[in-house]
């Protein structure tokens, strides 16, 4: 029965997707947009090869056009180079073996060992399969003559053209949602962890406490991780895009300066975690604090997550809360209340004995540089 409920899984799992994708934009959507494109680019490539031209080999244009319609409009023109590339190189090695012995299977044990060898070749990336199946369609259905070669690469070129013509005028991708949602999402998350963590201090915490927060603070840098990597999704989503002005784009981008602070943030959340799980438990490798130390450090940690709010977009200053406040003024109070939190976390340090201050002295460094890290840019004294 582990398989039904694999299945089940799956099923649901699909489900959830699908009604995401209808229900709003984000990835899911993306996704359904871009497999809808390349289906069009498919059909509208045989139309014109299969239909209205006659093409011999017409396959090999929806082929190469439902392959380029790739996520940004720069990887389609990459991928389209590579691609007619190795299909040129498969089928006019696959013609002069043929030409060469006479044989198609003694030419396919000649073309195919060089051809799946340039495919594997990383310069090719993905489109290296190309270079063995071409030289396998030209071999098996006879087209060995040049003339027929030529065919081949004039339909590979015109799926190409449709393909990427299709992707760069029908809702061009661009990939700013999903670095909004992960600079949503870092600054949320971690001051959920801080929240945790400090009712931990409150109540007392055990080692497994301590582990779960470390794995947290982990997931914490697979977020950052994603992070670059959509910005890199981005940048290359406005290369040779020319309908990325026409969408709707929103308010900017923060600056990717502040990515390299979050990173340090779970960086120094990992250690402390890490710290405060080695503090804990039967036989701890570090003398645990004593529970003034650890109300102050909850203090510090539940201040910290007050200073944690998503990045500002470039657009004019929100209006104050109930408060008569903004947002800014307050995170500047939370981050003022976090200091003095630490500053009596840092004095007891000089009352401990060697073992305890070993202990709370890391705890110390480490909320301090994680301090610094939430830090807005240019408050630094």
């Amino acid at each position: 029965m582990q398989w039904w409920r694999r299945m089940r899984w799956e099923a649901a799992a699909v489900r959830r997707s699908a009604l995401r994708a209808v229900r709003g934009p984000g990835s899911e959507r993306n996704t359904l947009v871009q497999s809808l494109k390349a289906a069009a680019a498919a059909v509208l490539a045989w139309a014109v090869t299969g239909w209205w031209w006659g093409a011999p080999m017409a396959l090999m244009a929806p082929w190469a056009a439902v392959a380029l319609v790739q996520s940004t409009v720069y990887r389609s023109l990459v991928s389209a180079v590579q691609q007619v590339a190795v299909i040129g190189f498969g089928a006019v090695l696959a013609a002069g073996a043929a030409a060469a012995t006479g044989n198609t299977t003694v030419a396919m044990a000649l073309v195919l060992p060089l051809t799946v060898l340039m495919g594997n070749w990383t310069r090719f990336g993905t489109q290296g399969l190309y270079a063995p199946t071409t030289a396998l369609f030209v071999l098996a259905y006879g087209s060995t003559s040049f003339a027929d070669v030529g065919h081949r690469l004039l339909e590979t070129l015109i799926g190409a053209l449709i393909g990427i013509g299709v992707n760069a005028l029908v809702l061009p991708p661009v990939h700013l949602k999903d670095v909004r949602a992960h600079l949503d999402r870092l600054p949320r998350e971690t001051a959920e962890l801080l929240r945790t963590m400090a009712a931990g201090m409150e109540h007392g915490y055990e080692r497994a406490d301590a582990e779960r927060w470390h794995d947290r603070a982990r997931g914490l840098h697979g977020t950052v991780a994603a992070l670059h990597e959509a910005r890199g999704w981005t940048r290359e989503s406005y290369r040779f895009n020319p309908g990325h002005r026409l969408r709707r784009r929103g308010p900017a981008l923060p600056p990717s300066e502040r990515d390299s602070a979050w990173e340090r943030a779970s960086h120094h959340l990992m250690s402390l975690t890490r710290l405060l799980a080695d503090a804990a438990g039967g036989s701890p490798s570090l003398r645990p604090p004593r529970s003034d130390a650890l109300e102050a450090l909850g203090e510090v940690l539940r201040r910290a997550a007050e200073v944690c709010v998503p990045e500002p977009a470039r657009v004019p200053v929100p209006a104050p809360g109930p408060d008569g406040r903004g947002a800014q003024e307050r995170r500047a109070d939370a981050l003022s209340d976090a200091w003095g939190a630490h500053g009596r976390l840092k004095a007891l340090v000089v009352g401990e004995d060697p073992e305890t201050a070993t202990s709370l002295g890391g705890v110390v460094a480490e909320t301090q540089q994680l301090l610094y890290t939430l830090e807005p840019e240019g408050t630094r004294s």
